[in-house]
């Protein structure tokens, strides 16, 4: 089983904020490694991305515990969705081996508040005309 939360239930953060929280395991056999991670991706059309910007290692967890953690918010990438693609950050704990994981997604950006990219409209057929020199 796993449990994991963010101080006051906050999902949204400016660069530079701490992002702090709690998880909880209970396990029957000891896991060979446990951590939580801040993490971004992408998600919508193309190639997904991502990458781990911080990670708190619990080194040789017991079969059941309780550990707090914190990082500071990265300047960037900012949360953002758009048309085609959106970066979203999360806060995921991992029990190795297996993966196990739990994932909590937030926002980071400079207002605390997601980045909506407006939509571009198309030209309609015939509203370009080319220039004839």
């Amino acid at each position: 089983m796993i449990r994991l939360g963010l101080r006051e239930n906050q999902t949204a953060f400016r660069p530079g904020e701490t992002i702090a929280g709690a998880v909880l395991w209970e396990y029957e056999k000891v896991p060979a490694g446990a951590e939580v991670r801040l993490v971004w991706f992408t998600r919508g059309k193309g190639t997904e991305d991502g990458g781990i910007a911080a990670t708190v290692a619990f080194a040789g967890p017991p079969a059941a515990d309780t550990r707090e953690f914190s990082f500071d918010a990265p300047n960037g990438p900012y949360s953002f969705s758009g048309t085609l693609i959106a970066v979203l950050w999360a806060v995921e704990f991992v029990v190795m081996p297996g993966g196990e994981f739990q994932r909590i997604e937030i926002v980071i950006a400079p207002d605390a508040q997601e980045i909506h990219l407006p939509r571009i409209e198309q030209p309609k057929a015939g509203g370009l005309q080319a220039r004839r020199s």
